[in-house]
């Protein structure tokens, strides 16, 4: 049972809307989250992945807000993060509330080029935009915290996201260094995480309204760097998995107070059928989690309709980078060699850079922010030179297109097995063929070298997972 601070149930009687009551919140705030996933689209369908995890005795629910996601159940003994079908990227676990703010953040009109999501980790915003996306133009990714960080990029590569660019500060830089640079921001606020209470049963029991202002503070900071790094004519959206208006209503307030001929709410009435449910005055959508059975959530959305002064000087370009744009010569010789050795295209929306022996593609749309400030990860890891021989990356060979002379169908245990990193006995030995990209469902797993009479696991170690299940 969620253990709640009776301050907490004070403070948040006080800002319930007239047709919820405190009784319901506290009820659903003991109740367990339904689980969710939503499926990715840069791999797989939502049809071929539902067929799929039907056939293993699941069965999904459509989530109201997001074509892709699902509520899921019948598979309550088993860990659905130890499947070989998410392991391989081909959905991922997020609640179902966490959906909103991509959604929100993209109309039917809209063809962002450049966004910005300010607070990434652990990744299942990022990963959701860059399919809305389909991989074209540039995501820049940031987080703070070191820890996350490395988890942020797990999961991009996991998902086969190609046109990110990590970055690692307090996303307060933004507004100074990338000065209207964004067609769209997502900040998906650090926050008191007053919504989590279904998955967290002590997330309240030491709630504080000093911290919750404390923390507003913050978010106010953001959301104003935020809007200073949106493009006029921008779109940003500002989310938190919290409750209290402090940190929700208050923090859009400051933003429009502090730049008032350039905000414009956009209402989110429409977003989806149910939605008016959840709707405020200003047309936030306040999602509590009685109301569709889920965590708590706030999403908000602007539109930046004139341009803003800078509250700081332009800072000074940035003295090195690290990567140099491929040569002519080079850029022929690795579009050969892909092609002759795994009959792969070279990427028409990639631009080929060169650091020591490493060869990687950067988005194209990725070129206007050099030198503006440090950037952790960019875009995909191609290749290695290693001594006379190229090497193709683990990541590159799971989301380039091979033509089908280099693929090799494998069983999904089999698929088991080589997520285990172990190596794979072949039933009937033949003539040694070389490196192979193993598929399952269509879709790469990694590389193996087929030595005749079984396949070398070529899977990086620490993408080594022992508990890998068919089930």
């Amino acid at each position: 049972m969620a253990s709640i601070n009776p301050a907490f149930i004070e403070h948040i009687t006080a800002q319930l809307p007239p047709h919820l009551n405190i009784n319901d919140l506290i009820n659903f705030s003991n109740k367990s989250l339904r689980p969710s996933i939503r499926v990715n689209t840069l791999k797989i369908s939502n049809e071929s992945l539902i067929q799929i995890l039907e056939k293993k005795g699941y069965q999904l629910q459509g989530i109201p807000w997001c074509k892709n996601g699902f509520w899921i159940t019948g598979g309550e003994d088993r860990s659905l993060g130890n499947l070989v079908e998410h392991l391989q990227g081909l959905f991922y676990i997020q609640e179902a509330s966490s959906m909103l703010p991509p959604v929100a953040l993209f109309s039917e009109e809209d063809d962002f080029t450049s966004i910005l999501d300010m607070a990434a980790a652990p990744g299942s915003k990022t990963t959701q935009i860059a399919a809305m996306m389909n991989n074209q133009g540039i995501l820049i990714a940031n987080e703070y915290s070191s820890s996350r960080v490395k988890m942020l990029h797990a999961n991009l590569v996991r998902m086969g996201v190609t046109n990110s660019a990590i970055t690692h500060f307090d996303a307060e830089v933004f507004g100074e260094y990338l000065f209207e640079e964004f067609d769209a921001i997502l900040l998906d606020a650090p926050c008191g995480g007053e919504g989590t209470v279904r998955k967290d049963e002590q997330a309240l029991k030491e709630w504080r309204l000093s911290e919750v202002e404390a923390i507003a503070v913050k978010q106010k900071q953001l959301i104003c760097s935020a809007f200073e790094a949106l493009k006029v004519g921008g779109t940003l959206v500002y989310s938190t998995c919290t409750l209290s208006q402090e940190e929700n209503q208050q923090v859009c307030h400051h933003l429009k107070q502090s730049y008032p001929d350039a905000v414009e709410f956009i209402s989110l009435h429409e977003l989806f059928e149910g939605a008016d449910k959840s709707i405020t005055e200003e047309g936030f959508l306040h999602v509590w989690p009685q109301t569709y059975d889920s965590e708590g959530f706030f999403i908000a959305k602007f539109k930046k309709t004139s341009a803003v002064k800078r509250s700081k000087n332009m800072p000074k370009p940035q003295r090195s980078f690290p990567f140099q744009t491929a040569s002519k010569k080079q850029v022929n010789e690795i579009s050969e060699w892909l092609k002759a050795s795994y009959g792969i295209e070279f990427p028409d929306h990639s631009v080929l850079k060169v650091r020591d022996q490493q060869f990687w593609l950067f988005p194209k749309k990725f070129e206007s922010f050099i030198g503006k400030m440090r950037f952790q990860r960019i875009g995909l890891k191609l290749a290695e030179q290693k001594g006379k021989h190229l090497k193709l990356s683990h990541e590159a060979a799971t989301v380039l297109a091979v033509s089908r002379e280099h693929k090799l169908d494998i069983s999904l245990a089999e698929a088991s097995e080589y997520l285990k990193g172990r190596d794979i006995p072949l039933t009937v030995a033949t003539k040694a063929q070389g490196e192979k990209t193993l598929f399952l469902h269509n879709n790469s797993l990694g590389l193996a070298k087929h030595l005749g009479n079984k396949l070398k696991n070529n899977l990086p170690r620490d993408l080594v997972r022992d508990n890998a299940t068919t089930q």
